[in-house]
């Protein structure tokens, strides 16, 4: 697969980047503006890794989208910040958009890796 062409990782990689700056437009505090700030980060790098490094270690790559997909969808109950109703959702919808967006690209990775053949 050729750099920065796959789409799933672009997508991951905007839904990062609403996670991290999703604290600057609504209502937070302390907690949830460094937790959405956090797991938008990694979201982005690991976005920027797989689309800039393709190759064998797509399937960790996407495999951190799911994590970090599930990491976001589950952070206002687990960080204690579901009650800020923006902030909130945005981390429900980019955890839920990572998620898929992993997901999706797994088939896509196994179809580009061959096994070796054997002898």
């Amino acid at each position: 697969m050729q750099k920065w062409t796959r789409w799933q990782d672009w997508v991951a990689l905007i839904a990062g980047v609403v996670a991290l700056l999703s604290p600057l437009v609504t209502e937070t505090d302390t907690t949830a503006t460094w937790t959405m700030v956090v797991l938008g980060a990694l979201t982005v790098l690991a976005s920027l890794y797989s689309l800039g490094a393709p190759g064998e270690r797509d399937s960790v790559s996407e495999g951190t989208h799911i994590v970090l997909g599930v990491l976001l969808f589950i952070s206002p109950w687990v960080m204690g910040f579901a009650d800020l109703g923006g902030l909130a959702w945005t981390a429900w919808v980019t955890g839920v958009v990572a998620f898929v967006v992993g997901i999706w690209a797994l088939p896509q990775i196994s179809h580009t890796h061959h096994a070796a053949p054997s002898h």
